[in-house]
C-alpha cells in the first residue's frame, strides 16, 4: 500500500507551465516552426490547459511580458479561469531591446536604467491584474571585456534597481531572483551564481527570494547543495525545471540527468520545501522554463511534468530512518544504498493508479493523443505567430 504522505504530496503538487513554450521556439541556429502553434496568449492558455487536464498537476501558467503583453489582463486571468488554470508567474523581460545592448538595470546610461526598472515596476501592475503573487526576474546584465564598465558601480545600480521594484510590491506578492553562470555576457555577468541572488535578495527581505535555474550551471555543479543551503536559509522560492547536457540547453527536465532532478526533490523534502501551503509567502514553486523545438509542443510539457512527478514519487520513497541510521553509523555504502533502492523503484504504476483514484487518465500521453487536440489546433489556427525562449 502506498504511504498516505506520498500520496498527499502527490496529489497537491503544482508543476507551472511557461507560456512560451507553446510557441515556436528554439535556439539561436534555428527556430522550426510547428504547425498549430498558438497565435496570441489567450490560444497559449488554452493549449496549457490541456496539459493540465491531462496530468492533474500544473493548474497555472507563466507569463512573459511582452511576449505575452494584451490590452486587458484582467480578461486573460478571466479567460485562464474559463480554461480550468490560473495565471501564476509574471517574468519580466529587459534583454530583446537594442538600448539592452550594455545591460538594463546596470547599463552606464540612467536613461535606459530608468527604462529598465519602469519595465518592472509594469509587470507588478500585470500582477495586481492577474492576482499573480511572484514577480522573476532574469537580467541578461554583464560586461564582455575586463575594463569595459566599473563591475562595482553595476552591482549598486542592480541594487537600486531591485530595491524599487520591491517597494513597490504587495503585502502578498513576491520577488523571485534568477541567477545565471554566464550568456549573453562571457567576461563578468552581475548575476552568475546563487550566491550574488542570495546576498541582494538578503538584503531587500523576507518577499524576495532565489529562483534556481537547473540549467544555468557550470558543469558538475552540485545543485542539490545550493537547494539545501538555500532552504536552510528560508531563501529558496522557485525552481526553473530543464535539462542541459552543455549550457542553457533548455530541454524537457530529467531528461539529461534524471538522477539529479531525483537527488534535488530529495532536498526539498529533506528541507521542508513540500509542508509549505500552497499559494503562501514560502512556497517553493515548481515552474518549467523549456523550449521545445523539435518535440511537440503540449506533449513535451505533459511529460516534462510526468519527469517531475516521477522524480517527487522516487524522493518521496527515500527510508529516512533508514538513511539517517546509516549516516549515524558512518555506514556509506548502506547510506548511498537506501538512496539508490528509491531512485531505481518503478514508480510509474502508483502514479498510475493516483491519477485514476482522481477520475483521470493513466496514461497522460496516450490520452492527449487519442484526444484529437493537436490535429484540431492545425484546423483551427492558420498560421502561428513565433514566440521567444525563456532565461
Amino acid at each position: 500500500m502506498t504511504d498516505p504522505r506520498v500520496t498527499e504530496v502527490l496529489n497537491s503538487q503544482h508543476i507551472e507551465l511557461p507560456s512560451w513554450a507553446f510557441g515556436n521556439s528554439g535556439t539561436r541556429f534555428k527556430v522550426f516552426a510547428q504547425a498549430g502553434v498558438p497565435r496570441d496568449p489567450y490560444e497559449k492558455i488554452a493549449d496549457a490547459a490541456q496539459v493540465h487536464k491531462y496530468t492533474g498537476a500544473a493548474p497555472t501558467v507563466a507569463l512573459h511580458i511582452p511576449w505575452d503583453k494584451v490590452s486587458d489582463y484582467a480578461d486573460l486571468a478571466r479567460h485562464a479561469k474559463d480554461q480550468g488554470v490560473a495565471i501564476g508567474t509574471i517574468n519580466s523581460n529587459v534583454f530583446q531591446d537594442d538600448d539592452y545592448m550594455l545591460g538594463s538595470v546596470t547599463n552606464p546610461d540612467p536613461r535606459v536604467r530608468r527604462k529598465a526598472t519602469d519595465h518592472l515596476l509594469e509587470c507588478v501592475d500585470v500582477m495586481d491584474a492577474t492576482g499573480s503573487r511572484d514577480l522573476k526576474l532574469w537580467f541578461s546584465d554583464g560586461i564582455n571585456y575586463p575594463g569595459q564598465d566599473d563591475i562595482r558601480a553595476r552591482q549598486d545600480r542592480l541594487a537600486e534597481a531591485l530595491a524599487e521594484v520591491y517597494a513597490r510590491l504587495g503585502d502578498h506578492q513576491r520577488m523571485l531572483l534568477e541567477y545565471k553562470l554566464f550568456e549573453p555576457a562571457f567576461y563578468a555577468t552581475d548575476v552568475p551564481d546563487w550566491g550574488t541572488a542570495y546576498a541582494h535578495t538578503l538584503a531587500l527581505g523576507e518577499r524576495a527570494v532565489v529562483c534556481v535555474d537547473t540549467g544555468h550551471h557550470a558543469p558538475s555543479t552540485n545543485i542539490e547543495f545550493i537547494v539545501a543551503f538555500l532552504l536552510r536559509a528560508n531563501k529558496l522560492g522557485a525552481f526553473d525545471f530543464n535539462s542541459r547536457f552543455y549550457a542553457d540547453d533548455d530541454l524537457m527536465v530529467g531528461a539529461a540527468d534524471p538522477f539529479q532532478l531525483f537527488r534535488i526533490l530529495f532536498e526539498v523534502l529533506r528541507g521542508g520545501g513540500f509542508d509549505r501551503d500552497p499559494g503562501a509567502l514560502d512556497e517553493i514553486a515548481f515552474m518549467l522554463d523549456q523550449c521545445h523545438n523539435i518535440e511537440p509542443k503540449i506533449p513535451g510539457q505533459i511529460r516534462s511534468v510526468m519527469n517531475v512527478q516521477e522524480a517527487t514519487a522516487k524522493a518521496l520513497l527515500v527510508d529516512r530512518d533508514a538513511l539517517a541510521a546509516a549516516q549515524a553509523e558512518g555506514d556509506v555504502l548502506g547510506a548511498n544504498a537506501v538512496f539508490m533502492d528509491a531512485y531505481n523503484t518503478d514508480v510509474r504504476p502508483m502514479l498510475a493508479e493516483l491519477r485514476a483514484a482522481k477520475g483521470r487518465d493513466p496514461d497522460p500521453m496516450a490520452a492527449y493523443k487519442r484526444s484529437g487536440y493537436a490535429e484540431q489546433i492545425v484546423t483551427d489556427r492558420v498560421g502561428g505567430q513565433q514566440a521567444g525562449w525563456g532565461a
